[in-house]
């Protein structure tokens, strides 16, 4: 049965269930659920991964953990993206509130009523957020984004930002506007490594708390929704807590890479 659970699938099923292993083997449901407790099966979980391929994927990650773990003396370390495609929805029926006994209902379909890109950049010592929405996310908003930044660092601190290789921020635009100033440092991300940048703990707090159930009949409400919630952040802002060391990173994926086999594709 542990064979058959880990080398095939049935006939009519992309994997097995406790019902249809018992059928298959003879055995009873609750002994099929027992041995693999006992083996650790799990056939109904998927897990998602994704490696990154960047050839310099070690020295990005020890230069960006160094920065997280060793922030450098007079300077400010920014983690920037930009959370592109917001879309301001409005569900097609009134919203059922929460009352006791009954969770809060909402209509499953929705209106769309236009969409928004905020560009952020989080101060990783203090947790501070400067982020400013655009229609679009192109590098003309990247760059005004960029101007934002640079007036609201002092001018005697170096600016290290940390960013990912998105095409937006690579453009001659950018490359000429970072070549005038001097203070600015870029670090790149190693590609499909989103996990490194801090300001994606924000974007996800922002998801949760705000956008993800929130109800928004224009741009511009989101919009303000949006701003209100970086405002309320930065009344008591508090940075992300780094813990992993870039070697203790190194060794975790390398561990996965050596304890997982990947299945060939039919």
């Amino acid at each position: 049965m542990i064979v058959r659970t880990l080398e095939t699938v049935p006939a009519d099923a992309t994997h097995w269930s406790s019902r249809s292993m018992a059928r298959a083997s003879g055995l009873s449901v609750s002994t099929v659920q027992r041995i693999w407790r006992a083996f650790g099966l799990q056939p109904h979980r998927l897990e998602t991964f994704k490696l990154s391929t960047d050839p310099d994927f070690v020295a990005k990650v020890r230069n960006i953990v160094g920065l997280y773990v060793t922030p450098p003396q007079h300077a400010i370390v920014l983690c920037v993206d930009e959370k592109s495609q917001i879309q301001a929805l409005d569900r097609s029926q009134p919203m059922f509130p929460l009352r006791p006994g009954q969770v809060a209902r909402r209509s499953h379909d929705y209106k769309r009523h236009g969409v928004t890109s905020l560009f952020a950049a989080l101060d990783i010592a203090t947790g501070y957020v400067i982020g400013k929405c655009f229609p679009r996310h192109r590098a003309i908003e990247f760059r005004k984004f960029l101007d934002e930044i640079e007036g609201n660092v002092p001018a005697d601190l170096d600016i290290h930002l940390v960013m990912d290789n998105y095409a937006t921020h690579k453009t001659q635009l950018i490359r000429d506007w970072l070549a005038k100033r001097p203070r600015w440092h870029v670090h790149l991300t190693p590609t499909s490594s989103s996990w490194i940048n801090q300001v994606e703990r924000f974007f996800a707090l922002l998801t949760d708390k705000k956008i993800g159930r929130g109800v928004h009949r224009d741009v511009t409400e989101l919009q303000a929704d949006i701003t209100a919630f970086i405002d309320q952040h930065n009344l008591d802002p508090k940075p992300f807590r780094w813990t992993k060391s870039a070697d203790q990173i190194l060794a975790s994926i390398e561990r996965f890479c050596l304890h997982n086999t990947p299945v060939a594709q039919s």
